[in-house]
């Protein structure tokens, strides 16, 4: 394989930006960029990198001799200046040497094709990645530390053991031997039982991965987009006095503690004659319905519009919240009382979300995270074993029985990577990040 580079922090401007290079060759190379040689492995070096004699900056280096890497070949990784112009200059340099620039997920591919990773385990680095509160990465952890694949390659031992007393019987069928009797249908069933209960333990990442939706609402000039800001701890959302402004839904991401929220602002509700708001208006009403939480946000305390917005959330869980008390005094029909505009309260409304999901007992619900192409290779494996126990039950051809068998080993070999093909490989490791 030829030897790659790629810039594996965002290319924007930063303090510190990281460049990969990862091949057989690549070390030979360290003498040109550096002008200098003799870099021992494992040590971080501060050294001047060269671009046609030209300085470009002076870099941290970390120099790796396969297959000790990352990648299980002979690396190194430079820790430069996250200046724009720096980075198009050790672009160019890398480039001047032969190097190749990395596709996405180029140095996790190769770290499976040298077996330092199992696939699932090279999946879970993304996931990892995309993780976006502590419950996906604790899930992502546990598959790339390998507990999944241990998981995998116990049940595949399990199967060979019961395929070995059945094919025994198939090989030995004209002697006395009995391989073939209730202890193998209670082990076999054993296994069944067992391995479905390990499925219902994964979740789909795609499930596992999914935000909860929160919409705030209410009446026009409430403060409402100004909750919304003081949720991110940023302006996102335009603020006026001015009645309608807010028109359109605006979204963003909420974090907080171990836990992660799809917030939407919407447009204050009211009676209008415009109609542009009017359609805003309708589209906030509209997405009560996607939503997993209401946050209903007022000035003052109207029992008449609380109610009537209490009728719009329908069944669906929600939150009022008295917004402006550095003007107006708390009211106590309010489950929380905040000030957008000093920030006071909103510790109080942020355990509140939190404990409307209960997010904290989610955490447990599931032991792996999995992708659809995993849950498709275990939904084959229940459907095979679940044939052979039928088989074996029922007193069907051994050679049958023998051959789910197999065929179930050969799905768990696929989800780990004992099997794999090229298109494979290129679904898995295109979702990856550049640099990764």
């Amino acid at each position: 394989m030829s030897v790659v580079f790629a810039l594996a922090t965002p290319p924007a401007k930063s303090a510190i930006c990281v460049f990969r290079v990862s091949g057989s060759g690549c070390l030979k190379k360290l003498g040109d960029l550096f002008d200098k040689e003799g870099f021992r492995f494992g040590r971080f070096y501060v050294n001047d990198l060269f671009y046609k004699k030209n300085i470009i900056d002076r870099v941290g280096l970390i120099v790796f001799k396969g297959p000790n890497s990352y990648t299980g070949e002979d690396s190194f990784e430079v820790y430069a200046h996250g200046g724009l112009g720096v980075m198009s200059s050790i672009v160019r340099a890398f480039k001047d040497v032969g190097f190749d620039e990395a596709p996405g997920g180029e140095f996790t591919k190769r770290a499976f094709l040298n077996n330092k990773i199992s696939l699932n385990e090279a999946e879970a680095v993304s996931d990892l990645i995309d993780s976006t509160d502590e419950r996906g990465v604790a899930l992502s952890s546990k598959s790339l530390f390998g507990e999944l694949s241990k998981r995998v390659v116990s049940f595949s031992d399990e199967i060979d053991s019961i395929r070995v007393r059945v094919e025994g019987d198939i090989d030995f069928s004209d002697e006395d031997n009995e391989y073939i009797d209730e202890s193998l249908v209670k082990d076999l069933k054993n296994l069944c039982n067992r391995f479905d209960s390990f499925v219902a333990g994964c979740v789909n990442k795609k499930f596992g991965y999914e935000k909860n939706k929160i919409l705030l609402i209410g009446p026009v000039n409430s403060g409402k987009s100004s909750v919304f800001n003081r949720l991110l701890g940023f302006e996102r959302a335009l603020v006026s006095n001015t009645p309608g402004t807010t028109r359109d839904l605006i979204s963003s991401e909420l974090f907080y503690e171990a836990s992660s929220f799809s917030v939407f602002d919407s447009a204050g509700i009211r009676d209008t004659k415009d109609r542009i708001e009017e359609a805003g208006i309708a589209a906030s009403l509209s997405q009560i319905n996607d939503a997993d939480l209401v946050l209903m946000v007022f000035e003052d305390y109207d029992p008449a519009a609380l109610d009537r917005f209490k009728g719009l959330c329908g069944d669906k869980p929600f939150i009022n919240i008295q917004n402006k008390i550095d003007v107006n005094k708390p009211n106590n029909s309010f489950d929380c009382y905040v000030s957008a505009k000093s920030g006071a309260g909103f510790d109080v409304l942020k355990s509140l979300i939190v404990s409307a999901f209960d997010v904290g007992a989610k955490k447990d619900d599931f032991n792996f995270i999995i992708r659809d192409r995993h849950e498709t290779l275990f939904k084959k494996v229940v459907l095979d074993l679940s044939k052979s126990l039928m088989g074996l039950s029922g007193g069907d051809s051994i050679e049958l029985v023998a051959e789910d068998l197999k065929n179930a080993r050969s799905h768990l070999d696929e989800m780990v990577g004992k099997k794999f093909s090229d298109s494979l490989l290129g679904d898995i490791f295109n979702d990856f990040c550049i640099g990764k």
